[in-house]
């Protein structure tokens, strides 16, 4: 009984990053396909080229990770609106913004959106993978540049918030160690917790902060 019960422990450790792609360049969609499903620990588990249609979908399909097009060639909306709506909608998706060109503006209203970082569409697979593992364990890949705008929206006077609830002590803790740069899975080591708990107090966090990513929450947590 023992033995089933680590044999399934460690069969949900190594269950594949579910990634959805919100694409309308078929060629482009097709491509991340296919590297997804080859490389080992990943699944995709959607392509979407609506964004409308990625937002009524993705939310079914358990994703971890959103590979998100930032320039959706469609009138329906773009990539930033449909980042801003799914995390709306599940807060604890991650997602990762795929861009042609480095667009410092587009990049930082995608992460005052909710995404959790970015990267040129003209990256070599692998890092894209390892960008893919990167968001998933709670980091966020960017450059220093859009880093720097990251840290000069901490400058901004903070909004009047009201009807914030108050964290529990662990959620703090949680929201500390976020601020101080480290990854969900980091966290999980060094609070001794697992990392679906992890991702559930951080579901939490985002709720009594009122925000949608970690940037959001952390840039709050600086202010105050």
């Amino acid at each position: 009984m023992l033995l089933n019960h680590i044999v399934s422990r460690d069969s949900l450790l190594q269950m594949p990053i579910r990634v959805a792609l919100v694409e309308d360049n078929v060629e482009i969609r097709e491509s991340l396909t296919n590297l997804l499903n080859d490389a080992d620990g990943f699944d995709c588990v959607g392509g979407f080229s609506s964004p409308r249609k990625a937002i009524v979908e993705v939310p079914k399909c358990n994703v971890d990770v959103v590979l998100m097009d930032i320039n959706l060639n469609l009138a329906d909306t773009d990539g930033i609106e449909c980042t801003r709506k799914l995390k709306e909608i599940e807060p604890a998706i991650q997602i990762l913004m795929l861009t042609v060109y480095e667009d410092s503006e587009k990049i930082f209203e995608s992460l005052k959106a909710g995404a959790s970082g970015y990267m040129l569409k003209r990256t070599a697979p692998s890092r894209l993978l390892d960008a893919i593992r990167e968001v998933h364990e709670g980091g966020a890949p960017m450059t220093s540049h859009i880093a720097r705008m990251v840290v000069e929206s901490f400058r901004t006077p903070p909004a009047v918030q009201g009807g914030d609830r108050l964290l529990s002590r662990r959620e703090a803790e949680i929201l500390d160690l976020l601020a101080s740069g480290y990854r969900y899975k980091e966290i999980s080591e060094t609070l001794s917790i697992s990392l679906d708990t992890v991702r559930s107090h951080i579901r939490n966090i985002y709720d009594k902060l009122h925000v949608r990513s970690r940037t959001e929450a952390v840039v709050k947590f600086l202010k105050k």
